[in-house]
């Protein structure tokens, strides 16, 4: 056995979903042990794969740069993505880009409470890449399919219900028929799109 970690598998979630997972956990005392965020449908997440449309980047550092990305997925919700001098691959990339375009991002949530006691979550980027229509509407198919599975799993009402479920009962009180609704909503922009291609 090799004590290596291996890497944590990058979650997909639309915006909505993980603009709401704002309680985070460790699994040991380790100080070097992961960070995750509970995804409100039940999952832990320690990377995420997000694809969506770059709508604006900013240079937002005081003393060095430090770059903020948004990225929309097709309901119109959006992900924040921030990266410095410790993501200079990603700090580059949100430099070069030009919005709007299609960009895949894996990266690592991250949480932050505001002076109101807001927790606002946002990505930190291992990686950001140019990606084509496809990509992203591939992205939007899957990304539909492990949402659906997680709510399902979350509703469930079987005694062999995950700890993560379970956990997620107890620190949210949120109606998961929501991220359900951006599913649907999802699909239903793709099918937009392509009956407009389609007519064109």
């Amino acid at each position: 056995m090799s004590s290596t970690p291996t890497r944590e598998v990058a979650r997909r979630v639309f915006a909505r979903e993980f603009n709401d997972a704002t309680y985070t956990f460790k699994e040991s005392d380790d100080e070097r042990a992961p960070v995750y965020v509970l995804l409100p449908t039940g999952q832990r997440a320690n990377r995420v794969f997000l694809v969506g449309t770059l709508t604006e980047t900013e240079d937002v550092g005081e003393d060095s740069e430090y770059w903020q990305g948004r990225i929309v997925d097709p309901n119109g919700d959006t992900f924040f993505t921030y990266a410095g001098q410790y993501q200079p691959d990603a700090a580059s990339m949100l430099r070069e880009l030009e919005p709007p375009e299609y960009v895949a991002v894996v990266g690592k949530p991250r949480t932050y409470e505001t002076e109101e006691g807001d927790v606002n979550v946002s990505v930190r980027p291992e990686s950001i890449s140019r990606v084509d229509e496809a990509t992203r509407d591939r992205w939007v198919v899957e990304t539909a399919e492990r949402t659906l599975e997680r709510i399902q799993a979350y509703s469930a009402d079987d005694e062999t219900i995950d700890e993560y479920v379970e956990m997620a009962h107890e620190e949210y009180d949120l109606d998961v028929g929501t991220y359900k609704r951006a599913v649907e909503e999802a699909l239903a922009s793709l099918e937009a799109d392509e009956a407009e291609a389609s007519a064109d």
